[in-house]
């Protein structure tokens, strides 16, 4: 209930106060290729029902129509001028604060994933719609701790971990990290996204949700940190 109404104060809020950004953005996505200014696409959410998510568009005209439901890549030739702003500083994300507010989303948790690729990921994980147990979040754990190069089963990792450790407190940490993000415009950086001095980087080794086995400590190069787990709150 906290949680709920927490992501209804602070959605309302976040669509009235960004409302004039609304407008230069739209404008911005317009006059770069005469294209529609939102992008809509289907959603898996909580208890798997589907809905439609919003964004402001990033990429050129009909990129799925034409490349399929692939996801964007480091100089992604889809992705426009104005689209790599947008991704950079999350601005792109602002219409699903209508998502949020209508309830098919949260502020915090797992990432709401293309229909399509969810019906990918359940052949290769079969656990995987254990990700959906919760609403999809407009930022989650894997997106502050982890980086861009992740696999799917390693981003589940983090996903079953948060839905295992969530916590008002916990949401609050990773609204904070989100922000210091956008504020750098380090979205679309492909390594992990806090920094060490706030002290992001604490591992230990825990049992991991999947069937398999437990994750050893190691230092944090992107290649090492996919064998890491972060300690997500202390």
């Amino acid at each position: 209930m906290l949680k709920r109404t927490f992501d209804i104060l602070v959605s309302g809020i976040g669509l009235a106060v960004s409302l004039p950004l609304w407008g230069l953005i739209a404008l911005a996505v317009k006059l770069e290729d005469g294209g529609p200014v939102f992008y809509r696409q289907r959603r898996v959410g909580k208890d798997t029902r589907e809905f439609t998510g919003l964004k402001f568009r990033s990429m050129v005209p009909d990129s799925e129509d034409k490349w399929g439901a692939v996801p964007a890549s480091e100089d992604d030739p889809r992705i426009t001028r104005t689209g790599r702003i947008l991704r950079a500083t999350a601005m792109d994300e602002l219409p699903q604060l209508w998502n949020i507010l209508r309830g098919d989303m949260s502020l915090v948790g797992p990432r709401p994933e293309w229909v399509e690729l969810v019906k990918q990921f359940r052949k290769e994980i079969p656990t995987f719609d254990r990700r959906h147990a919760i609403r999809p979040g407009l930022t989650g754990l894997a997106q502050v701790y982890g980086h861009s190069e992740l696999s799917r089963r390693q981003k589940l990792r983090y996903d079953l971990l948060y839905i295992k450790r969530q916590s008002f407190w916990l949401d609050l940490r990773l609204i904070l990290f989100s922000f210091l993000v956008t504020f750098t415009a380090g979205w679309e950086v492909r390594l992990p996204k806090v920094p060490r001095w706030l002290g992001a980087f604490r591992v230990r080794r825990i049992r991991t949700a999947l069937p398999g086995r437990t994750l050893p400590k190691t230092s944090f190069s992107p290649a090492e940190h996919d064998r890491a787990i972060v300690k997500p709150f202390t």
